[in-house]
């Protein structure tokens, strides 16, 4: 059974204006989708295209590598136990703060460019994009062919070893060109290409100031390889961009050292070179502050050692003047006291001025060394006292004995301190120590393969949806023909969804593998047919009240399908039995012939000559009460033909002959016949579709009929993406779908 499609307010009899209303406002989720769908080729070149792109990358991208080594940072103590009490000689506690800095130090780091001569840059020079990834990829003894004929760039295989590089100092950090030649010869070009040098392997090469020394060599005779002496601040800047140092917890004293780069073998080298450097100079200095202090001790034991001389020949050449003295008990208090001072007193001052090096005398430290010498010279002076009340034979008693005992108590106290830093300097080991030597990642670090591809897939999304954005915002057309009803006041008696299958027949039609077809012939039960079917229902109740059984179908501009209209209504219309004819009025590019198998000529133009009569002109089709009129010979002046008072009489005579007669125009913008016709037939419509014209050029079309005369009944809708208006509008959209089912 036939099912008719009708529009949803007049099958429900709720007026236009309500029916059309939007269900929501702005963008919808099911707009969404349906955008996406409508998109959706796009959307997958575009995605494709980045994961091309991201496979390219992960093909050329030349992995890196991450070698990484610990160092203990221990509290800062002497090699044995009992000379904890040098530590004020040695300094403060190292702090971790401090170690990270000299790890990044000028003085670490340029010590290791030097030894390792990171200063001197030979690399052979690969062919930019591809180079890297074909030479990384060549396995081989010998250097690899040239590849595509590009014999000056690298390919794999080909090894330079630079042991010395010197260049005058304006070509410190300037690339240099080393080209290697037959039997070891090189040569080496500035970026002139002058040639600075030519030398062979193993033989240094000197000339106007710069000097070179190549250990090995091995390349195919015109290679070339990049060349370049860095300043070293430029080669510690560039280590210092790949190397990092950092604490392993808070307080823990382990510090983590790493270093990235393309070569693992060399990353490791340079590692390792930092850790044994950094532990070195920790123990080098370590040894010199001690050497420093023992240096000092060495320089005032021969003077104590004379003071002490002195202080015994004194008292004992006193003793042999005297006789044998004997000191009373009072006065060996005295001594014992006078001597504990003065052995205070002299260990404060040696602090003081080891103090006095290091600090201002504003520090506290200092402050306080100077308050407890006042506070010693304060009992010094009671004791004194207590000596002037002696005797006078036991006062130079007391005095010789107290520089005899003072002067071998503090030699003594030097030359155990003086053996001790020997031992500590012997046996210094630094307090800093290597947990783990450097060790290289086993694979490369980074982003992996499947995370570049992944990340391209989305950009390749996210810009497929920024071109869908771009492209919608300059696509100011009409998509929804609601937007026609609402804008221009105008019905829109069907809506004709688009049809896969009318392209396959205009395919077949326009290549010639095939005899024209009509849609509603081959394929009548096709979505687009169902809708011709509603505007059949709906045309005989809009043309109630015309004067004449004629329908004009126009457009505002070429391509819109009035012709696929046209011919396909005419079908439908036939088929319920009415006595239906097509003229075809596009005297310009009429075509309708070809769909139903007749030739062009006797047509319109050759009745409007005379030449032909209304039997001759109208031509019956293979489809029961369908006929068409064709255009005739394609005349030099379509609308004077039209204007010619004979085509008002063909249509007359047409009206009698048949119940219905569709006439097929030429767009209304593009020239002036569809206004000439428009004056005579009953009803007009114009064809409009989907996502090809803007609003305004569908108002311009009506504007030009409506000042010819021509009082336009409304539009078919075509081509309209149902999909979308699915997903956009949701059981909406089924009202476009509605057939036969078994």
């Amino acid at each position: 059974m036939e099912q008719e499609q009708h529009h949803p307010a007049a099958a429900s009899g709720i007026p236009s204006q309500i029916a059309l209303e939007d269900d929501d406002e702005g963008i919808s989720l099911g707009e969404i989708i349906g955008i996406t769908l409508e998109y959706r080729w796009l959307i997958a070149a575009l995605t494709l295209v980045a994961l091309i792109i991201g496979l390219f990358v992960v093909v050329v991208s030349r992995p890196i590598y991450r070698a990484d080594g610990l160092i203990q940072v221990e509290e800062k103590t002497s090699g044995m136990g009992s000379l904890k009490a040098l530590q004020p000689l040695l300094g403060d506690d190292t702090t971790v703060s401090a170690e990270l800095e000299i790890l990044a130090s000028r003085m670490v780091l340029g010590r290791v460019v030097d030894r390792l001569k990171l200063d001197i840059v030979a690399a052979p020079r690969t062919m930019p994009v591809i180079g890297n990834a074909v030479a990384r990829r060549y396995v081989g003894s010998e250097p690899n062919d040239a590849v595509l004929g590009f014999s000056s760039y690298a390919w794999g295989g080909e090894t330079i070893q630079v042991d010395s590089l010197d260049v005058p100092k304006p070509y410190l950090d300037e690339p240099l060109l080393l080209i290697a030649g037959e039997a070891g010869a090189f040569t080496v070009v500035n970026d002139d290409d002058e040639v600075v040098l030519q030398g062979t392997t193993g033989v240094r090469a000197s000339d106007k100031g710069f000097s070179i020394f190549i250990a090995q060599l091995k390349a195919r005779p015109g290679t070339r390889f990049r060349l370049m002496k860095q300043s070293s601040e430029s080669a510690i800047d560039d280590l210092r961009k790949q190397y990092s140092v950092k604490e392993r917890g808070k307080k823990s004293g382990i510090l983590e050292l790493a270093l990235l780069g393309r070569d693992a073998n060399q990353i490791a080298a340079v590692l390792d070179e930092i850790l044994n450097t950094y532990v070195r100079q920790n123990v080098e200095r370590r040894s010199a502050e001690a050497e420093k202090t023992l240096k000092f001790l060495d320089s005032q034991l021969p003077a104590l050692k004379v003071q002490v001389d002195a202080a015994e020949a004194a008292y004992n050449d006193y003793r042999r003047t005297r006789g044998s003295l004997d000191l009373t008990l009072e006065t060996q208090g005295l001594l014992k006291s006078v001597v504990d001072i003065e052995d205070g007193a002299l260990k404060l001052k040696q602090e003081r001025e080891e103090l006095r090096q290091r600090f201002t005398p504003e520090h506290p430290t200092l402050q306080a060394v100077d308050a407890k010498l006042a506070r010693l010279n304060e009992r010094r002076k009671q004791f004194e006292g207590e000596v002037s009340r002696l005797p006078d034979t036991q006062q130079t008693v007391l005095r010789l004995a107290r520089d005899v005992e003072v002067s071998t108590k503090l030699y003594t106290e030097l030359l155990n301190t003086a053996q001790q830093l020997k031992v500590s300097k012997a046996g210094t080991v630094g307090d800093v120590r290597i947990i783990d030597s450097a060790a290289v990642s086993s694979t490369p670090v980074g982003a992996k393969p499947i995370a570049i591809l992944a990340i391209a897939a989305l950009l390749g999304l996210l810009a497929s949806l920024v071109a869908i954005w771009f492209l919608r915002a300059l696509r100011v057309v009409v998509e929804d023909p609601e937007t026609i009803e609402a804008r221009l006041g105008l019905p829109v008696y069907a809506s004709i969804p688009h049809s896969t299958a009318e392209l396959a027949l205009s395919r077949k039609l326009k290549t010639g593998q095939g005899a024209g077809e009509l849609l509603a012939i081959s394929q009548p039960e096709d979505d687009a047919v169902e809708s011709l079917r509603s505007l059949r229902t709906t045309l005989h109740f809009a043309m109630l009240d015309s004067r004449q059984n004629s329908l004009l179908i126009t457009g505002s501009s070429p391509g819109l399908g009035k012709s696929f209209i046209s011919k396909n209504l005419g079908a439908v219309l036939a088929q319920a039995g009415k006595r239906i004819v097509i003229v075809d009025a596009d005297l310009r590019r009429g075509h309708i012939n070809k769909e139903f198998g007749v030739g062009r000529v006797t047509g319109i133009s050759e009745y409007i000559a005379g030449q032909a009569t209304l039997t001759d002109i109208v031509k019956p089709t293979q489809i029961p009460n369908l006929s068409i009129v064709t255009t005739g010979q394609i005349p030099p002046n379509p609308s004077e033909l039209l204007m010619h008072q004979r085509f008002e009489t063909l249509l007359a005579e047409l009206g009698q002959l048949f119940d219905t007669i569709i006439v097929d125009a030429p767009p209304v913008l593009a020239v002036s016949d569809a206004a000439i016709i428009g004056r005579l037939v009953g009803a007009t419509l114009i064809v409009a579709r989907a996502g090809k014209h803007p609003i305004q050029e569908l108002e311009q079309a009506v504007k030009r009929l409506n000042q010819a005369g021509v009082q336009v009944k409304g539009f078919v809708f075509n081509d309209l993406n149902t999909e979308r208006q699915r997903y956009r509008y949701g059981y909406k959209g089924y009202v476009y779908r509605y057939s036969y089912k078994n």
